[in-house]
């Protein structure tokens, strides 16, 4: 096999399974179980990409009815840390985030999917600040909110 994350080899093995995606979700959130709280479902995954959508349920809203700001915040780092997860190379680096940059562009009223994304083929240094831009969009396409993630790459001691 190549130098595939052990991560993507999970997805493409559960893709092939029926409720693959939320099988998947599950292990994820079982591995991190914060992200578990807002019942995110992994929508895709592939080398530096990576998409996740949350629906608008009662127990994700705010005080206005209305998806809360950090339950976006969650969504916009699970999706940037489960792509990183599946994009590094995980027999020589590690990672984890350092800083997150967020911008509330709209009112979230309907399911929202976050996307995040990073230009591939990359190469990884000994240390780097990596960092990720996520996107999250609701229902209707419109961008709703923006997060510039940083995550510190290292290679593994």
């Amino acid at each position: 096999m190549s130098n595939k994350s052990a991560v993507l080899t999970a997805w493409h093995s559960f893709k092939r399974l029926p409720f693959g995606n939320w099988l998947f979700t599950k292990v994820v959130c079982f591995k991190a179980p914060y992200f578990g709280s807002m019942k995110p479902t992994v929508l895709d995954l592939r080398d530096g990409h990576c998409s996740a959508m949350v629906k608008n349920r009662r127990s994700v809203h705010n005080h206005i009815g209305t998806i809360h700001a950090i339950a976006q915040c969650n969504l916009a780092e699970l999706c940037a840390g489960v792509m990183v997860d599946a994009t590094v190379p995980y027999k020589t680096h590690r990672w984890i985030p350092k800083g997150m940059t967020v911008q509330y562009l709209a009112k979230v009223d309907t399911d929202v999917t976050a996307v995040a994304e990073i230009a591939m083929p990359r190469q990884w240094l000994d240390k780097e600040d990596l960092v990720v831009p996520v996107k999250l969009y609701n229902t209707r396409s419109e961008l709703v909110f923006t997060a510039d993630i940083t995550m510190y790459v290292t290679k593994k001691k």
